[in-house]
């Protein structure tokens, strides 16, 4: 059973927005760093955002500014606020659970949800 489940993926035109969101069942996210990542089979998996225990979030630089990380860990949810969205971020969006934002980053040693998947058209 995943630990992990996304939501909040769908079908939305070029411009518009999304928020995805991560809720963990059995765990919380305290002294864990949360990351979104996607997934194209032409790109593969590509990192975009983490966000540590204490809020510090990074981003992929090509995604920074439209995309923001953020979390409720009373919830127990992290979420993806995405904005802006082109048809390039058509992808499956998945979220994990790391120790440590270097793990994050590279995607190494994570837990992770099923996905969700986005896709941008019109």
């Amino acid at each position: 059973e995943r630990q992990l489940v996304e939501s909040g993926g769908g079908l939305v035109q070029p411009g518009g927005s999304l928020r995805l969101s991560c809720a963990a069942s059995a765990y919380t996210f305290h002294s864990y760093t949360a990351g979104w990542f996607r997934r194209t089979p032409e790109k593969g998996r590509e990192w975009i955002s983490c966000i540590t225990s204490d809020g510090t979030q990074s981003y992929a630089d090509s995604l920074k500014g439209r995309f923001i990380i953020s979390s409720d860990f009373e919830k127990k949810t992290v979420y993806l606020q995405m904005n802006n969205l082109k048809p390039e971020d058509t992808a499956v969006y998945s979220c994990a659970r790391f120790i440590g934002e270097a793990n994050c980053r590279r995607g190494e040693f994570g837990s992770w949800g099923q996905g969700t998947q986005v896709t941008v058209s019109s």
